[in-house]
Parts: C-alpha cells; sequence; structure tokens
C-alpha cells in the first residue's frame, strides 16, 4: 500500500490550506490522506475556556470539521483522522515516520514581511525522517490569458508548470533529485533545476573580481557540473522538460524562482543526534522567503 500522505492540523486557516493541498497530493500518489493534530495546541481559542478532560473532543471535532470539507472538495480520497497526545514537533515527528510526505501550513508570527515560517514548521522540517512540505497562505493568481504569455525569465511566473529544484552540482544527492523528478511527472510539470554557485575561495584572499573571461569559464564548468548531476535522472524520466539554471547565489536564485512555481524543492542533509537538527543555510532561506510550497528533503 502506498504510504499515506500526512498533514499537521491545528485548527488555523494556514493548516486547513496545508491539509487541502496534502489532499490533492495524495490524489497524485494515489495515498490515503491523514490528517493528525498534536493535542492540546488548538489554536481557535477552545483550549484557553474548554475543560481539559474535554479537550481531545474538541480537537476530534476540529479534525472532523477539517476531514468533511477535504472530502467535499475531494471525493472518493481516504481521509483519516487522529490526534496524538503529545507536543507538536514532537508528535509530528513521530507520526511521520510512516508516512511517505508530510505536510504543514506556514504560520510565521512576528509581523516582518516574508517571514513566514512558524517555529513548529521550522522545527519539524529539520527532524523529520520523510520530505515535509510547507504550504503558503493562497495568494490570488493572474488571469488565464496573462499567464498563457507570461514570460519565463527567472523570478517571473512559468507559462508551464515547473518544479524548481537547488542542485548542488559539486555534490547532488540522488534523494533530492529523485523527489523533484518525481513530483514533476505526477504533475506534468517541468523542472527547473538550479545551481548556485559562489566565487572561489582564491578571489577573496587576493580581494579581486574574476575578469569576463574568467566569469565566463567558470559559469561553463559550473554548466556542466549541472548537466552531469542530472544525467542519470534524465534518462530514468524522459518524459519530464528539464530547464537548468545556473546562476551565483543558490538561495537568492531559488526564492526569485519560486515566483509561480507549484513546488520548490531543497534538501537537508541528516546530522549526527548529537550535533542537533539544523536546516542548512539555504533550506531555511528558502522556507522562510519562498513564494511557492517548500519540499524539504532529508538526505545522508
Amino acid at each position: 500500500m502506498t504510504p499515506a500522505v500526512l498533514a499537521g492540523v491545528d485548527g488555523s486557516p494556514e493548516s486547513t490550506a496545508a491539509a487541502h493541498w496534502a489532499a490533492e497530493e495524495a490524489l497524485r500518489r494515489g495515498a490515503p490522506l491523514r490528517l493528525l493534530h498534536a493535542w492540546p495546541w488548538l489554536t481557535d481559542g477552545r483550549a484557553a475556556f474548554a475543560d481539559p478532560e474535554d479537550l481531545p473532543v474538541a480537537a476530534q471535532r476540529m479534525l472532523a470539521a477539517v476531514a468533511e470539507d477535504v472530502q467535499a472538495r475531494h471525493p472518493g480520497l481516504t481521509v483519516r483522522t487522529d490526534v496524538v497526545l503529545d507536543a507538536a514537533v514532537d508528535g509530528m515527528v513521530a507520526a511521520a515516520e510512516d508516512a511517505g510526505l508530510l505536510v504543514l501550513g506556514s504560520r510565521g508570527l512576528g509581523g516582518f514581511t516574508g517571514l513566514l515560517l512558524g517555529s513548529v514548521s521550522m522545527a519539524v522540517a529539520a527532524r523529520a525522517a520523510v520530505p515535509v512540505v510547507v504550504v503558503r497562505p493562497t495568494e490570488p493568481t493572474e488571469p488565464a490569458e496573462a499567464a498563457d504569455t507570461a514570460a519565463d525569465a527567472p523570478g517571473e511566473a512559468p507559462a508551464v508548470p515547473e518544479v524548481v529544484v537547488g542542485v548542488d552540482a559539486t555534490a547532488p544527492d540522488d534523494a533530492v533529485l529523485d523527489f523533484a523528478f518525481r513530483e514533476a511527472a505526477l504533475r506534468g510539470a517541468r523542472i527547473r533545476a538550479v545551481h548556485g554557485w559562489d566565487l572561489p575561495p582564491a578571489f577573496a584572499v587576493v580581494g579581486f573580481l574574476p575578469s569576463g573571461v574568467e566569469m565566463a569559464q567558470l559559469q561553463a564548468a559550473e554548466e556542466k557540473s549541472l548537466a552531469a548531476a542530472l544525467a542519470a535522472h534524465r534518462e530514468r524520466h524522459p518524459e519530464v522538460e528539464v530547464v537548468q539554471q545556473v546562476r551565483l547565489g543558490a538561495a537568492r536564485t531559488l526564492v526569485e524562482d519560486s515566483a509561480g512555481a507549484g513546488l520548490v524543492v531543497v534538501g537537508r542533509r541528516r546530522r549526527p543526534l548529537d550535533l542537533g537538527p539544523r536546516l542548512g543555510r539555504v533550506a531555511h532561506a528558502v522556507l522562510h522567503h519562498a513564494q511557492a510550497p517548500v519540499a524539504v528533503v532529508p538526505h545522508d
């Protein structure tokens, strides 16, 4: 049986949006959907006034309401609801061990424009053993006729559906690329493979920028490395169109390319337990600033 798609639900509009995104993903995968709430963290105010013994009932009612809404929009989808008696982060991480994917809403606090990620989503994305997708609040889309004529330049809405994936061409990871290519195939989308590179340390040491000829040579070398990193995956997925993009600065490029993308995919290296879970610099920046759902894929 295909592993379930798991969605964390806490009573907020953001988590309800994540549940609907997860439902669409479950249908694409032919998987059941599991809606999960880690008791007692209800966010609609009921937890402050309810008797503690009634909170699990309130959580079940909240989940049932979300499940009913999801099934009304996605008839035929198998939906299961569960309440786990654990803190939000620990409960989600433990439940995700048996899932194929974990989907969370984005609930940033504090009033900083563009910082869209809450602490729970950040912590879960840094610890979960499976890919975690953080779903952005829904934004109004441009009219279809405008979208049909949109250019494909970086930072602009693409004319065809895209899955954007960050690739470290010097040390590509198969888990990240496998996930991105599979998602593109499921969606009938193309891959935009983004490799951001930095100037060699030698230039920082001597304190000057490379000439135009040197920059062209460096750019060509990076493009060659990216092509080599993608070769095996292109062979396995000949139906997926691939656009290669090589630019200085990985995080900024991924954030710019997230506009109009269906999904942005980044990697997160698993760390020894004694060092604790941590997101890398690029994943951290993309999670906070991207304009599309972001998938964080753990890899060795």
